[in-house]
């Protein structure tokens, strides 16, 4: 006898009530406060000579797009699967995030050519109005900031621009700070150490989310969760024997999926295992997407081979390189 079973939770991935359209309304408002102050923010660093500012505003050019992919890939993964796409096209967010944190270490390295620039070679800074203009940026992000983190921020895509909002914070208090030093002592490069700070948290946030998205990418494991325990807590089970083929993999940040070929005991129930284990993957890892495939131990066949003998198994299952978990069935 052999069971094979589905399940999948409709639920749409949100925590504490935050659903799609909440996450687009609040990507939208912090839109539309980066991109208002970023014009603003592009003539005032031109006319005060400041890098901080000027790379404040490329940062808010960044913030501006992560946002606008962000809500991009929200309405592309929305869309129902069908053709070739059997998961849909979820991972559209995915996509966004190492697309946010790739542009993120990329605006660093160029930064950090321009700082170690004005290090060496310091342009004229008029203070005042660097820091006037950064103690308004440092409003503008605190409300930007605010408003992403009322989305979904388990979404690897949210978290991205959120990434981005929260860096650019960063910048503009690192700003407003070299600025009093510029006015009070007249330290001109202050502004370019300023930039440098910025630059190093950036590199950081990029890295964690080209870190994070590719683990989506390599299909790897969430990060809470250990195959091998997961195998070892599925073969305790009553009438469990044998698992192998298991796989366990994120389709988003969101949702992780699980696979694997169960044996039972001669004479166990195939269905009631499947759900058993169902209910335990769901509980106590937060997988709701599972396909089991669950079969009876077949008859020992053996062979010789050289000078002993093992188990003919090639009639129920191609050899596999994966872990195997062996119990022996008994309730425990």
């Amino acid at each position: 006898m052999s069971g094979k079973g589905h399940h999948h939770d409709g639920s749409p991935g949100h925590d504490h009530g935050v659903t799609a359209d909440t996450d687009k309304r609040w990507l939208s408002i912090a839109l539309a406060l980066i991109v208002g102050f970023m014009s603003v923010e592009v003539f005032i660093g031109v006319v005060a000579q400041s890098l901080a500012l000027i790379s404040d505003a490329a940062h808010m050019l960044t913030d501006a797009v992560a946002i606008g992919l962000a809500l991009i890939a929200m309405r592309i993964a929305r869309r129902p699967a069908k053709g070739g796409f059997t998961y849909g096209l979820k991972r559209a967010e995915i996509l966004s995030a190492q697309a946010n944190g790739l542009s993120l270490i990329l605006l660093g390295a160029w930064l950090s050519y321009e700082a170690v620039g004005r290090l060496i070679h310091p342009p004229e800074v008029k203070g005042g109005l660097m820091l006037i203009t950064a103690l308004v940026g440092i409003a503008v992000n605190v409300a930007a900031t605010w408003c992403i983190s009322r989305a979904n921020r388990a979404s690897l895509n949210v978290e991205g621009a959120y990434q981005h909002i929260l860096n650019d914070l960063f910048a503009f208090i690192g700003t407003a700070v070299a600025a009093l030093i510029v006015v009070t002592t007249g330290f001109a490069r202050a502004d370019g150490i300023a930039t440098l700070i910025v630059v190093a948290l950036m590199f950081k946030a990029g890295y964690g989310l080209l870190r994070d998205s590719g683990r989506i990418f390599l299909e790897a494991a969430p990060a809470h969760v250990h195959p091998d325990r997961v195998g070892g807590e599925l073969v305790a089970q009553p009438s469990v024997l044998e698992v192998h083929d298991l796989h366990i993999w994120q389709i988003t940040s969101e949702e992780a999926a699980l696979s694997a070929h169960v044996l039972v005991e001669p004479g166990g129930d195939c269905h009631a295992v499947r759900r058993d284990l169902e209910h335990l993957v769901r509980r106590d890892y937060g997988i709701t997407h599972t396909t089991l495939q669950v079969d009876h131990q077949p008859e020992m066949v053996l062979q010789v081979v050289g000078q002993g003998r093992v188990p003919d198994r090639t009639h129920h299952c191609v050899a596999t390189r994966d872990p195997l978990h062996r119990g022996d069935g008994r309730n425990r």
